[in-house]
């Protein structure tokens, strides 16, 4: 084949391979689906790095996938005028975070601690703590190239909804086909597409089309009630949570004693996943006690008529709309009751 041939072939790989994108991106847009980010290692990694502000500036938010979904970080940012470092994760115990924070003589800011009890006290740690321990190793072997490649990757992906890797790539499309279950097989619940979305910032949020299809959002709470953490079998308890207390004291206290400020918070969940909850961990058990163990202010949601009476449509998460609401009665509890202040903006309710 002469150069000729090979210039030819290759212009249409080129118009073939661009083509098919564009295709994919248009098909994908014209179902609803919004632009969303891979929230990987190296996202979180460009958070983790921000930790050190100082106080006055920025408040830190560890926890599992709740408190990604019910902050709502325009909302924080534009009342209290402080950034909103987003280290929770999907699925995880929040523990390992706490733990590398307090071991980092150089953070001694603000830090909220969202707690959803079948994860902060899991049962399998090698389960509730694997991404999150990958998450911080990578972060402390992060290199120049890579920190340069999550730059680009960030360009590119705030332009194109089918870099969504979680998604839209084979492996995703492929997992997204219905298994027969078998006996002695365990089958892993598939998640619509439409319900964990993320902006650059970290923030969860549910897509239009999730919202408004009933169906979806009864197939999410069918991989709720078929996953661990709906296990209405009784928590951790004696000596396995006694551990757990003392490992939450040791660490808190140590980020105290640098000057830092520390709450606990309770997001909301609804439904037969609440049910669920209050049956394996008792709050006077588990969230009481945490806090009086850590001599640590708390806030659950139930104890306050506004953010009491949130319906989360799959029973775990708040809808974009209800995490603005919720988000601005945090923030007043926390100057009127909790006595946290922001010193960057006047505010009043």
């Amino acid at each position: 084949m002469n150069s000729s041939n090979l210039k030819k072939a290759g212009i249409l790989t080129a118009l073939l391979v661009t083509g098919t994108l564009a295709c994919w991106e248009i098909y994908l847009r014209s179902k609803g689906f919004p632009i969303s980010y891979d929230d990987d290692a190296a996202l979180w990694s460009t958070k983790r790095v921000k930790v050190y502000q100082p106080s006055d500036a920025a408040t830190v938010f560890i926890g599992s996938s709740r408190i990604k979904y019910d902050l709502d970080i325009p909302t924080w940012e534009n009342i209290t005028g402080d950034k909103v470092i987003q280290l929770s994760m999907v699925g995880t115990s929040p523990r390992p975070f706490l733990e590398d924070l307090a071991s980092d003589k150089n953070f001694k800011g603000k830090l909220i601690i969202d707690i959803t009890e079948g994860l902060f006290f899991g049962r399998n740690k090698l389960s509730t703590e694997k991404t999150s321990r990958e998450f911080e190793n990578y972060y402390k072997t992060w290199t120049p190239a890579q920190k340069f490649s999550s730059y680009i990757n960030y360009i590119i992906e705030s332009g194109f909804v089918f870099l969504e890797k979680n998604k839209f790539s084979l492996n995703a499309l492929l997992d997204d086909l219905p298994v027969i279950k078998r006996k002695g097989v365990s089958v892993r619940g598939v998640f619509p597409k439409g319900f964990g979305m993320n902006t650059s910032e970290r923030q969860s949020f549910m897509d239009a089309r999730f919202l408004k299809d009933t169906l979806q959002q009864k197939r999410q709470q069918q991989n709720w009630i078929q996953g661990n953490n709906f296990d209405k079998t009784p928590g951790i308890s004696g000596d396995s949570l006694e551990t757990i207390f003392k490992e939450v004291k040791n660490n808190i206290d140590k980020i105290k004693a640098r000057g830092g400020q520390i709450l606990f918070v309770r997001t909301p969940s609804t439904g037969d996943y609440r049910g669920a909850e209050e049956i394996a961990y008792p709050r006077q058990k588990y969230w009481d006690k945490l806090l009086s163990y850590t001599n640590t202010p708390g806030i659950y949601f139930e104890d306050y008529p506004e953010t009491a009476h949130f319906i989360c449509p799959e029973w775990s998460h708040l809808t974009s709309s209800d995490a603005v609401v919720y988000t601005n009665s945090l923030i007043k509890i926390l100057i009127q009751e909790k006595g946290w202040s922001f010193p960057k903006k006047k505010i009043s309710f």
